[in-house]
């Protein structure tokens, strides 16, 4: 994609090496891809999937509610709950973003907070998405688990190594309890997780917050100032905003029009559902599925 000066950090290079294009490449070990963007991509309305992501050059602004997640080169980002938030991407032709994600698989996840054992550390409430410094245990799996990308012969036999000693390294770090958190199913934190793993899967169901509440076993109060303490939104706007990047998903795969995008992610009113997208996107689902429409065409 680049030419990169010999003097950039190594992970840089050997992800420049590896991407052709702007955007996502998926790599060939399943849930690692590579990121790359050769412009500036202002405050954009995302969902990521639970993941590690380290960015090897430029930088990227997350915000989630009323905060603001940095994170650059000596840093990676712990994403334990798929949760909508904007991010902004820094990034230029002469300099571009570049980072690696790798996916959390929870049966991984799992084994390894098993195979670990009790690691008790202090924490306060655990935050699903936060971004961390850097170990030198971080950066030496990261340029490990790289380096293996571009041989199909070291994928097929180091690869899960590779990935293992990432979550491993993850695991050990600042945000290790809240990965922790997931697996072991305690506490409030666990309840909400529980809660937002429901919406993920039947997001076009209408929810009440009583609804919702019972099923984390909370009152209807200490539920909805939990939830909104860990993902910076009410629980209608949690799910007015998954709705709606579920919806641009359907758009941008071009097999739903407005309506039945609309309809599919439980939108009862194509009205309603417009009104809320530009408010959301800075433009229509029309427009949004025309602007698709012309870049595949």
């Amino acid at each position: 994609m680049s030419t990169l000066l010999s003097n950039h950090p190594p992970l840089a290079r050997t992800i420049a090496e590896l991407t052709k294009a702007d955007g996502i490449t998926q790599t060939r070990l399943p849930g690692v891809s590579l990121l790359c963007l050769g412009r500036h991509q202002v405050r954009t309305p995302l969902l990521y999937e639970p993941s590690l992501t380290v960015i090897a050059q430029g930088r990227k602004v997350g915000y989630l509610g009323d905060r603001e997640i940095h994170y650059n080169p000596g840093q990676y980002l712990v994403q334990t709950l798929p949760l909508p938030f904007e991010c902004e991407t820094h990034g230029s032709p002469e300099a571009p973003l570049l980072g690696i994600s790798v996916k959390l698989d929870p049966a991984l996840l799992g084994e390894m907070v098993m195979a670990m054992g009790d690691i008790s550390v202090p924490t306060p409430s655990p935050m699903p998405m936060a971004s961390v410094a850097m170990t030198a245990g971080m950066q030496e799996a990261m340029g490990r688990l790289a380096g293996t990308l571009g041989s199909e012969t070291e994928c097929a036999i180091m690869g899960t190594a590779r990935i293992r000693e990432v979550v491993f390294e993850a695991l050990k770090g600042e945000q290790g309890p809240a990965l922790r958190a997931l697996v072991n199913g305690q506490g409030r934190y666990s309840r909400i997780v529980q809660v937002l793993s429901q919406l993920h899967v039947s997001f076009a169901d209408e929810f009440t917050v009583e609804q919702l509440a019972q099923q984390a076993s909370m009152s209807v109060s200490t539920f909805h100032q939990y939830f909104k303490q860990i993902t910076r939104a009410s629980p209608a706007q949690y799910l007015k905003r998954l709705r709606l990047i579920k919806a641009q998903q359907l758009l941008s795969q071009q097999e739903h029009n407005v309506s039945q995008a609309a309809l599919k992610v439980g939108y009862r009113s194509a009205a309603q559902f417009s009104r809320d997208y530009k408010r959301y996107f800075g433009k229509s689902p029309l427009q949004h599925r025309r602007q698709e429409q012309a870049l595949q065409g």
